[in-house]
């Protein structure tokens, strides 16, 4: 079992920087990929990106790369988004998943724990 919490959501103007955190219980979380998920109102949960378990591999949408930065520490069970260049359409609930898969990381049918989501809102 794994418990993710997220935070570092807020209130930013366009252009600004957020980092999120999601922190994990127990001992195994070097095991599993995480990845970043968001949702915005009236819309389905999409994929932002992910990071394997040794954080070798990182997975990213197209429309993130180049402002959005994943990176994890095992020694302290923690992940983090690094999001630069902050738009409006960023604007979201943004959670955090543990998969014990090392593949289809941009699919949530691969993760197998949830965080509760942190919001981040872009005003522009």
């Amino acid at each position: 079992q794994v418990q993710l919490v997220e935070s570092g959501g807020g209130l930013v103007q366009a252009g600004g920087s957020l980092r999120l955190s999601c922190a994990a219980s127990g001992r195994t979380f070097s095991r599993y990929s995480m990845g970043w998920f968001r949702q915005a109102p009236g819309k389905e949960r999409e994929f932002v990106v992910a990071i394997s378990w040794n954080g070798g591999s990182t997975y990213y949408a197209d429309s993130k790369k180049g402002r959005f930065t994943i990176s994890r520490d095992n020694a302290k069970n923690t992940v983090y988004l690094q999001m630069n260049s902050l738009k409006p359409e960023d604007t979201a609930a943004y959670y955090c998943a543990a998969s014990s898969n090392s593949a289809a990381l941009t699919t949530q049918g691969a993760y197998d724990y949830w965080g509760q989501g942190t919001q981040v809102t872009v005003s522009s």
